[in-house]
């Protein structure tokens, strides 16, 4: 996949320029007020050394940046702040989770993103900026907010497909029909996914807890309670997973219970045909015997064990059914 480049100049709360080669970047900064927005998709390990001596960018961040798999978290060098967050999609027949690793350089004048596919598209984060672009007279700062907003957003999406299906499950658990070998799996693969999800969160929130230091000046005051409303969002979804595992773990624990019930019932009501059964059998038996019983060999002898066996076989019938074992 070759790499795709995406790019932006902001002046004065306006948009400046877009389309522009990465060799024009250091032209555009050398304009006092542009804040400049670059776009990496499928970089080579060039492309990113290639902004990286016009930036100054660290060489650990931009290490960072080509490797794969790095958990969400924040990196406070010199001159800018690394970030690496991840998009998750859920599929919603098997249940399986997709990521995606979105990877961001921070300076109070440039925001460089790094992905490693276009399986997360960055049109709504340029639509979140455009209707406010106003905002970027504060700086790159602006950018940052819109992406980390999307991000967060795409997780209450999440939110909401875990909690419509766990709703549908709760309704199940009680069903005489018991769940197919799919569901099951399927059912397996949301836990993970649900687990997934919560592990994202986490250091999410951490991240834009520590953007918001102000000792930290990495958020202009203007834009903070931009970044306020993010963390406000964060903390929703993070109660959000933390309720749905509490849940997950009651559902599994009533089907465990739901099951052992039944499995009882099961036996108790074998095990109540099997002594109304038992009734005929032993009586069969004694007058099978080659031993001589009152009546044997006699028409009053057949009379009297049918009417042995129909009478304890009833008792025995509505002994049981007054339990409700039957």
């Amino acid at each position: 996949m070759s790499t795709m480049v995406r790019s932006r100049a902001y002046l004065d709360g306006a948009l400046l320029a877009e389309g522009f080669p990465v060799a024009n970047v250091a032209a555009y900064l050398d304009q006092p007020g542009v804040v400049v927005w670059m776009d990496f998709c499928a970089p080579s390990e060039s492309d990113l050394h290639e902004i990286a001596d016009q930036l100054g960018l660290h060489e650990l961040a931009v290490e960072d940046a080509l490797s794969r798999h790095q958990r969400p978290k924040i990196d406070h060098y010199d001159t800018h702040l690394f970030l690496s967050n991840h998009v998750m999609r859920l599929d919603l027949d098997t249940g399986l989770p997709q990521t995606s690793e979105i990877d961001a350089f921070v300076n109070s004048r440039w925001l460089v993103t790094v992905r490693r596919d276009d399986s997360f598209s960055l049109d709504p984060v340029l639509q979140r900026w455009d209707r406010s672009v106003q905002l970027t007279v504060h700086g790159a700062g602006f950018l940052l907010y819109g992406l980390l907003d999307v991000i967060v957003d795409s997780y209450f999406d999440l939110v909401g497909h875990f909690d419509d299906y766990y709703d549908r499950v709760s309704e199940s658990l009680f069903s005489d029909t018991p769940l197919k070998a799919s569901e099951q799996r399927r059912w397996f693969h949301m836990r993970r996914s649900l687990v997934r999800l919560h592990r994202l969160v986490g250091p999410m929130r951490e991240e834009v807890s520590a953007l918001m230091r102000r000792e930290h000046h990495a958020v202009d005051e203007a834009v903070y309670p931009y970044f306020q409303d993010v963390y406000d969002h964060v903390l929703r979804v993070s109660e959000s997973t933390e309720a749905l595992r509490d849940l997950v773990s009651t559902i599994v624990e009533t089907n465990l219970s739901v099951r052992d019930y039944r499995q009882n019932q099961v036996m108790r009501m074998v095990t109540s045909w099997a002594a109304i059964i038992a009734v005929p059998t032993l009586i069969t038996g004694f007058y099978g015997m080659n031993v001589p019983y009152p009546g044997s060999g006699q028409p009053a002898g057949v009379a009297m064990a049918l009417g042995l066996i129909v009478a304890l076989s009833l008792g025995l019938y509505v002994v049981f059914r007054r339990r409700d074992w039957l």
